[in-house]
């Protein structure tokens, strides 16, 4: 009773509210007005009446309703200009709505009003600019922080749609956010403004952005403040960076990185590591291999263990910023291409080559200063025999030596000479007389050996001394100085005096984790430098007199130049690197893409990224990474392996062998899974040789493995099979049938994925091995349990059809029809039989069959499925034959036996006993998909 009193009273002041009286002058009944008086008044009012009458309520919820409903009254009223301005007027007096929540439910409506009032702009033009985009301004600045989120989505929304022009950008929205990041500003207003500011960015173009917004990002980084300001400033710093441009990163915004990087909170140093791969793409190769490559290394070691967790996480995409396209070209094999052309083609461009020509400054790689270090030289490189080897881009065949390395001029063959050839200096080549000798040329400019290091075992000085019947030396006093060899005397003692004081510096910090790592890198190095030096008498007793004396264009100061104070770790072992680069051999000049022993054993030691990146990227399968720094490293560490091997191209798969292997025997299945996943990439990646070699034996692992690493070679078992030779890709005929037992028989996706590969492979394989092999599979997935399985089966079965109707002879093919009808056709179940109706359906949908060959070998045993028992068989066969075989042009314009017998199967299935079976057969129903309508039936026999 109290409820109902309750009520009374609130319909006695609805009623009052009305103009209603409640007590008669004559009695004291009341009167309550019912809900249909309020219904019937309300739609006497106009739109803009009701619109005024609830937006002047004192209930909040019928305001929250206006605020709602603004778009429909926009709508109601658009043919009149007028009332279209009457309604935005009204909407900026709602604007000032003293609770939040109209507010907020008024600036959720804004970017459909603002969509609306762009589609009318003819009607009311600069609606949107002058009534709706100051109120989303205002808001950006308001109290409530619900009001302030839903302004700043609203205004989101708006830019990336385009609605909001360029001007009122610069002179309405720009300078409202540039005056929320005043010091003035609340804590949470100014962390916004900076978090929209850069998510607004790449909307409004790299002018606006230069500008109004980057100089006062600028200052936002430096914020002593707020932490919280500089961290959103540093989880932005990539988009800043990709919208403004190469030259404006290095000049304003690399400074401010910088200092964010070595910021004292460690939420912001993790941001920072978060973003670095787009950081570094907006920079040239020389900053990100000079400067972002120590900072990076810096974060890696970072005391905190979430900053270090970040920076391991970028490292893979990182190292992907230093891959040069020209350089890490994905030639797989050119199958086209001969070995006498390839022989005829290496002879010409040995003839035409000039030296001019033949030394090449990137401008990319070019240093800033000479003494920086030396440039890169590019040259195709060639196998020695002509046999096939595909083109190398230029670059790839080059060296990049160190900046600590002055190479002396000298008089050495250039067969000695041949991994410091490319240090030379433009303007310092061989003399024109030398290029012209006969017979010399082609020893000087062999790809062979002049821009690799011969091996040692060889004395090629005296071999090429014997067959060319002159020394190589210099004829003369005027003869043009040649390049030293980089494994001189005085060359390798400074190398290990250098080697052995960084090691020295490093020994008191040898508890650090990576910097252990750095130390057992520089051991190394120590040992290959000892053992060059081992050879040296050898060397020095075959050089001629000539050798040993100063050349006349010899530069003053060769050697080592060595910095007044010790170098960063990273510096260092980047020296190193670049001092013993030219220790690297080419993988591909093995016939087989195997490796010998010594290749085995050499250093991993590359030129495309700095070596102290490649160490920390190799380190990441080390346990002790999982417990200190992720446990999910190697994993990330397999994401990005693609990534790097492209990176550093196949010629440096030796770096990345040993790593590979490691994953793909991770304890943790979720490692090998992302390396099944990604298993075909790198096999365009490394190509046809060392993915034999390499790659091959752990495809064959991950095919015993568990499902779910099983699955990721399933999906791309077409792309990697593919890549490999004929003889190669037979052997897995043999494994096909292994993918239909899983550890779970509830794993049906398992098996759908097998046939859809299945259909893919029929290409790779002959129609012999399509019978003798894929014919078994694809039959048995038509009987799988899951009609998912069976209906992708179907497509499987009618492309074999397909395939093996139009080889030569077509004999495989008229035995694959006499199977299906035998096993299906005639199959004792009604499901076995109903899959026969759907392979003739798909056969006949996709033209597998010319429709002669259909009639002559299907068709008479389809239509003996009329008088079938099964209802559900029958209603297949009636939709069939009048959806699918009377489209055909073959069975509806011309008169034959064939037609004349669908046509009395069509009349006997009409007099069905079934109501669904004469339905299909009568009528052709309307938008009804034949291949959706046949997976219904299919689904309904699961």
């Amino acid at each position: 009773m109290a409820d109902l009193s309750l009520l009374q009273e609130d319909l006695q002041e609805d009623a009052d509210g009305f103009g209603v009286d409640a007590c008669s002058s004559e009695s004291d009944v009341v009167v309550v007005p019912s809900a249909l008086d309020f219904v019937s008044q309300d739609e006497m009012l106009t739109p803009l009446g009701r619109l005024d009458k609830y937006a002047a309520s004192d209930n909040v919820f019928n305001r929250q309703m206006v605020a709602r409903s603004l778009l429909d009254t926009l709508r109601e009223v658009c043919d009149d200009e007028r009332d279209c301005i009457a309604v935005l007027e009204r909407i900026s007096r709602l604007a000032d709505d003293s609770e939040p929540t109209v507010r907020a439910e008024l600036m959720e409506q804004v970017p459909h009003i603002a969509l609306f009032c762009q589609e009318n702009r003819p009607a009311i033009p600069y609606a949107f600019s002058k009534y709706l985009l100051p109120i989303v301004v205002r808001y950006l600045a308001d109290q409530n922080n619900q009001v302030r989120k839903t302004s700043q989505a609203a205004l989101l929304a708006l830019l990336e749609q385009e609605l909001i022009e360029r001007f009122d950008v610069e002179t309405k929205v720009c300078p409202v956010l540039v005056g929320l990041t005043a010091p003035d500003s609340t804590d949470d207003v100014k962390t916004e403004a900076v978090a929209i500011m850069c998510r607004m960015a790449p909307m409004v173009g790299k002018d606006i952005t230069e500008r109004l917004i980057l100089p006062r990002f600028c200052e936002m980084c430096c914020d002593c403040r707020m932490f919280h300001v500089r961290k959103v400033c540093a989880a932005n710093f990539g988009d800043i960076c990709s919208v403004v441009g190469q030259q404006a990163t290095e000049e304003m915004l690399l400074p401010r990185f910088f200092q964010l990087c070595s910021d004292n909170v460690w939420g912001v140093r993790k941001a920072c590591a978060e973003c670095f791969m787009a950081v570094s793409c907006a920079t040239c190769q020389e900053i990100r291999r000079t400067k972002l490559s120590a900072l990076f290394i810096n974060l890696i070691s970072d005391p905190s263990r979430w900053v270090r967790q970040a920076a391991f996480q970028s490292l893979g995409p990182f190292i992907s910023t230093f891959a040069n396209p020209s350089s890490s070209g994905q030639y797989f094999k050119e199958e086209s291409k001969s070995s006498e052309d390839a022989s005829v083609e290496d002879k010409n461009r040995t003839r035409d080559q000039e030296a001019p020509e033949d030394v090449q400054i990137r401008p990319e790689d070019a240093p800033a200063e000479p003494a920086a270090g030396p440039p890169r030289v590019e040259l195709e490189g060639t196998l020695k025999d002509g046999t096939e080897n595909p083109r190398r881009p230029p670059g790839e065949a080059a060296a990049l030596v160190g900046s600590s390395v002055l190479c002396a001029w000298s008089s050495e063959p250039p067969q000695e000479a041949a991994g410091d050839e490319k240090d030379r200096k433009p303007g310092h080549g061989r003399s024109a007389s030398r290029l012209e000798e006969p017979g010399l040329l082609d020893q000087e400019y062999n790809s062979f050996h002049f821009w690799r290091t011969p091996l040692p075992e060889i004395d090629l000085d005296m071999e090429l001394g014997q067959g060319s019947g002159s020394p190589l030396g210099p004829e003369g006093p005027g003869a043009a100085p040649q390049v030293s060899v980089p494994g001189s005397a005085s060359l390798t003692m400074a190398t290990r005096k250098e080697l052995e004081e960084l090691i020295e510096n490093l020994e008191p910090h040898v508890d650090d984790p990576d910097v252990r790592a750095q130390v057992d890198v520089l051991a190394a190095a120590l040992r290959a430098s000892s053992l060059d030096a081992c050879d040296e008498p050898g060397e020095a007793a075959r050089r001629s007199p000539v050798q040993d004396e100063p050349a006349a264009g010899e530069l003053p100061g060769c050697g080592l130049s060595h910095e007044a104070s010790v170098p960063l770790i990273s510096d260092a072992v980047e020296d190193v690197d670049s001092a013993l680069c030219y220790m690297r051999h080419d993988p591909d000049l093995g016939s087989d893409g195997g490796f010998s022993p010594d290749e085995e054993r050499r250093p991993r030691v590359q030129d495309v990224v700095p070596q102290a990146l490649l160490d920390q990227y190799l380190s990441m399968t080390d346990p002790s990474r999982a417990q200190t720094v992720d446990t999910e490293i190697a994993k990330h560490c397999a994401y990005s392996l693609p990534g790097v091997a492209l990176t550093l191209g196949r010629q440096n798969w030796h770096c990345l062998r040993e790593t590979y292997e490691t994953l793909a025997s991770d304890m943790q299945w979720k490692v090998r899974r992302t390396l099944a996943f990604s298993i075909h990439e790198l096999a365009v990646i490394l190509g046809d040789q060392l993915t034999a070699a390499d790659l091959v034996p752990i495809f064959n692992g991950f095919l015993k493995d568990l499902d779910e690493v099983r699955i990721g070679v399933l999906k791309h078992l077409h792309d990697f099979l593919k890549l490999l030779h004929v003889d190669k890709r037979r052997e897995y005929l043999y494994q096909l049938q292994e993918f239909l037992v899983t550890d779970n028989s509830r794993n049906w996706r398992f098996r759908a994925e097998l046939a859809e590969q299945l259909i893919l492979l029929l290409e790779l394989y002959s129609p012999r091995d399509v019978y003798d092999y894929l014919r078994p599979i694809a039959l048995s997935l038509c009987a799988d349990k899951v009609s998912s399985v069976r209906w992708i089966s179907y497509k499987l079965v009618s492309e074999m059809v397909r395939k093996l109707h139009r080889a030569a002879p077509p004999s495989f093919g008229v035995d694959l029809i006499h199977e299906l009808v035998e096993n299906f056709g005639r199959c004792p179940r009604w499901s076995g039989r109903q899959a026969f109706v759907f392979v003739c359906q798909t056969v006949i949908e996709d033209d597998c069959l010319p429709m002669d060959q259909f009639a002559l070998h299907l068709m008479p045993h389809l239509l003996t499925l009329a008088n079938d028992r099964v209802p559900n068989v029958r209603v297949l066969l009636a939709k069939t034959l009048r959806q699918t075989l009377l489209e055909k042009e073959y069975f509806s314009a011309s008169a034959s036996c064939h037609q004349e017998a669908v046509e009395q199967t069509i009349v006997a299935l009409q007099m069905d006993r079934d109501s669904d079976v004469k339905y299909f057969a009568s009528t052709h129903p309307a938008g009804t998909r034949i291949s959706e309508d046949a997976l219904s039936t299919a689904s309904s026999t699961y």
